[in-house]
């Protein structure tokens, strides 16, 4: 695979993966636009990993908060970031048995269809601007329930459907559950770091045991590391202006992006 073409996967992931765009949308695209081969899934899932590396740097006070919170966890005491931890515990598993069941029926490449992500991009734009548009903003995840932590780890099992976005879909339920702009950014965000973790690692596997025909393990780690910077750069732009922009900018995109997929497929 070439340089060019990871540089482009790599920028691709590092800059649409926080933004409610569908960055998976973006990466099976890609290929369709350049003319290059469909990099395939675990190429994908390893420029995640440098967006999941971003995270944790970027967060690293909130994923330093979370480390001694398990620890006071397992001394039965629950602090703030302990409850965090809890949080991000209820949130995690439907999207794992999800994601586990498509992986394993082999459905997740009957996804990967330009006309699928046509319709997700489309059908998930609205909800995100009524969420945004209409819902309070007076919670962080400090003061969410578990239950609402539980519904936006449901929510986030659509993200699975390429256009969807899971930054998108999870930011979408938290602002339908009241929470603020910038705190429902930054919980998608920290949701997104075991769920990265567990895909990436079966990718990792994946490509060092040569299982993607033009895949390499030096590849997927230039992809990595590339989106890293990329993705760094996008975290920090959104969080400074998302409380002053909103979603809507967003959503216009999707619809954007929404028709000329149509046009470009039928």
């Amino acid at each position: 695979m070439g340089l060019v073409q990871l540089l482009i996967l790599a920028l691709v992931q590092g800059i649409t993966e926080f933004l409610p765009i569908s960055s998976s949308a973006h990466l099976i695209l890609a290929p369709e636009v350049t003319g290059a081969a469909d990099q395939g899934p675990l190429i994908d899932v390893m420029a995640h990993l440098g967006t999941l590396l971003a995270v944790l740097v970027y967060f690293r006070r909130d994923v330093v908060s979370v480390v001694t919170g398990k620890l006071a966890l397992l001394q039965g005491r629950v602090t703030e970031g302990g409850r965090l931890v809890l949080l991000i515990a209820v949130a995690t598993p439907p999207v794992l048995i999800a994601g586990g069941g498509l992986y394993v029926s082999g459905l997740a490449d009957a996804l990967r269809d330009p006309l699928v992500i046509a319709w997700a991009t489309l059908i998930f734009a609205l909800p995100l601007w009524l969420a945004d548009h209409f819902c309070k903003q007076i919670k962080t995840p400090e003061t969410l329930s578990y239950k609402g932590a539980f519904l936006i780890g449901v929510a986030q099992m659509f993200a699975l459907i390429p256009g969807a976005s899971r930054s998108g879909v999870t930011m979408t339920a938290a602002r339908a559950l009241s929470m603020t702009r910038a705190e429902a950014a930054r919980f998608s965000m920290l949701m997104a770091v075991p769920v990265i973790a567990a895909f990436g690692l079966l990718a990792g596997i994946e490509l060092a045991r040569g299982a993607t025909p033009g895949a390499s393990l030096t590849d997927g780690l230039v992809v990595a590391g590339l989106s890293f910077f990329a993705a760094w750069a996008a975290i920090a732009v959104l969080m400074r202006v998302v409380d002053r922009i909103g979603f809507l900018p967003f959503v216009i995109y999707r619809f954007a992006l929404a028709g000329l997929l149509f046009w470009w497929v039928l």
